[in-house]
């Protein structure tokens, strides 16, 4: 994704974002969906930070967790992505004096929604869930650690430039599709999702293995931006019976 449609991207669904967005079909898989070798699932941020008592809790952020668990024996591949920032990291409102969060500010690389203290390396907000059971994960990705760069998406940096390595380790190990679920839907699981499509993978997200901040509006706009790049949108029961 270039730094323009990370601008684009951030405007429509950050704290500033407007709904002004024309609607776009959404993009539904057909049923019982088999995941092969070619096939990985995408465990996006599913930390203590962001499930309830967290220091940035998506609502029933911790009600993905089983679903996950069950999803997880489906694939072959999975990989487990985890925010992990520095103390006064740039994407902090405490690093920007006058700021709030959940307000926004301008960076080198675009506009920055501002969000309170979390995720700090090494701190027990940033561990993964403690219920979280994925014994065949093969790879956790840490994203945001880089002092003056935010990072939502597993495979690129808020800077549009910056790659985490992801795209080059799927494709080594031959998968060509990823299936995208976690915390939260509107922000890393999206921008996971729109990289995914961008490093030419087909991509999917689940919808119940996943859950949004929306954020002004932010939830339907990513939704409308992920159907129009092709990513489509299923539930865990199109994978695994309920």
């Amino acid at each position: 994704m270039t730094t323009m449609q990370r601008r684009d991207f951030v405007r429509h669904i950050g704290a500033a974002g407007l709904l002004g967005l024309g609607a776009a079909p959404l993009a539904f898989a057909a049923a019982s969906i088999k995941p092969d070798a070619k096939s990985a699932l995408l465990v996006v941020d599913v930390q203590n930070c962001f499930v309830t008592g967290g220091t940035l809790p998506v609502k029933d952020g911790e009600q993905v967790v089983p679903i996950i668990n069950k999803l997880s024996g489906a694939f072959e591949n999975v990989v487990v992505t985890q925010d992990w920032h520095t103390a006064g990291h740039v994407s902090f409102a405490s690093a920007h004096a006058g700021k709030k969060p959940f307000e926004t500010t301008k960076l080198g690389y675009g506009t920055q929604v501002l969000w309170p203290d979390h995720c700090v390396q090494g701190s027990a907000d940033a561990a993964l869930h403690k219920d979280l059971a994925l014994p065949k994960a093969q790879l956790i990705i840490r994203k945001g650690y880089h002092q003056g760069t935010d990072s939502y998406s597993a495979f690129m940096e808020a800077d549009g430039k910056t790659s985490t390595g992801l795209a080059a380790y799927l494709k080594a190990h031959g998968v060509d599709t990823v299936y995208v679920c976690g915390l939260a839907t509107d922000f890393c699981v999206a921008w996971t999702a729109l990289d995914a499509r961008k490093a030419g993978f087909k991509a999917y997200v689940i919808e119940d293995a996943s859950r949004g901040i929306d954020l002004n509006g932010s939830l339907k706009a990513a939704w409308e931006k992920m159907a129009k790049a092709g990513v489509k949108r299923i539930q865990s029961a199109d994978i695994v019976a309920a």
